[in-house]
């Protein structure tokens, strides 16, 4: 089985508002970096859109260790989920998970993997969380320059 490594990123300039994400993979010598943005989203749903994006890229089953600076992102697939899915998609307090159509999304794509998702502290001179981030920006960047 391939060993694949990811580094994954959101960035949203207002929240809601503009927002991008960005994916760094590594296999063996190999890498692939990828961006996309929306013009009204929030961070949450573009750190989730990154793993989705990382993970949908992935032609076969691959063993993954998965980098984020989101906690939102890392405890809720490893902690959260598996309750939120017994409650029928409701939280604790029986009010509806926010974003559960990309919580959806990325469960179905991480059954495809054997993944080790770990959190790194964002904005802290961490190499490729850096380089994520900063593909999560030039995104939007790239957007707004097209809508003028």
């Amino acid at each position: 089985m391939k060993h694949v490594i990811i580094y994954t990123d959101g960035a949203c300039r207002g929240n809601p508002g503009p927002g991008g994400w960005g994916v760094l993979l590594k296999y063996g010598k190999h890498e692939k970096k990828l961006f996309g943005a929306e013009s009204d989203t929030t961070n949450n749903r573009m750190e989730l859109m990154a793993a989705i994006q990382a993970l949908t890229n992935l032609r076969e089953k691959c063993k993954v260790e998965l980098y984020t600076d989101s906690q939102y992102v890392q405890k809720g697939i490893t902690l959260w989920l598996v309750n939120w899915k017994k409650k029928n998609w409701k939280k604790a307090d029986n009010h509806p998970v926010k974003n559960a159509d990309l919580w959806q999304e990325l469960d179905r794509q991480a059954s495809r993997h054997q993944i080790s998702w770990h959190w790194v502290k964002g904005h802290n001179g961490h190499i490729e969380n850096e380089l994520v981030d900063a593909l999560a920006n030039q995104a939007i960047d790239e957007m707004g320059s097209s809508h003028k």
